[in-house]
C-alpha cells in the first residue's frame, strides 16, 4: 500500500517506506501503565504519515532507514492520520 492510499479506519496495512524523522521519546500513561512512545514520520513517493513507535521500537529504527510495517492500523489525532502497530503487527528495517 502507498501512503496516499491510507484512510482513517483501515487496518491490516502492509507498507514499506523511509523514516525521515524520529521525535524525542516521551512517557505516557496507558491502561498497561507508563510506557515510552515516540513519533516517527514515514515517507514514500506519494506522501508522509506519522507512525507511533512504542518502547523497543523506538531504538530499532533511525532516520534514513527503509522499514516494512505489517498489520498496522490507522487512527486520527488532532486531525492528523497516524499509523499504529498493534502487538500482533511487525516493524522491521529492510535493506
Amino acid at each position: 500500500m502507498k501512503i496516499s492510499d491510507i484512510r482513517l479506519g483501515v487496518s491490516g496495512i502492509i507498507i514499506e517506506a523511509k523514516i525521515v524523522e524520529v521525535g524525542e521519546p516521551r512517557t505516557v500513561n496507558t491502561k498497561y501503565g507508563p510506557r515510552n512512545v515516540a513519533d516517527a514520520i514515514l515517507e514514500d513517493g506519494t506522501g508522509q504519515i506519522k507512525l507511533s513507535l512504542w518502547e523497543d521500537q523506538i531504538d530499532s529504527v533511525s532516520v534514513g532507514d527503509k522499514v516494512a510495517v505489517r498489520g498496522a492500523y490507522v487512527t486520527q489525532f488532532r486531525d492528523t492520520l497516524q499509523l499504529n502497530i498493534p502487538k500482533t503487527g511487525k516493524l522491521e528495517v529492510v535493506k
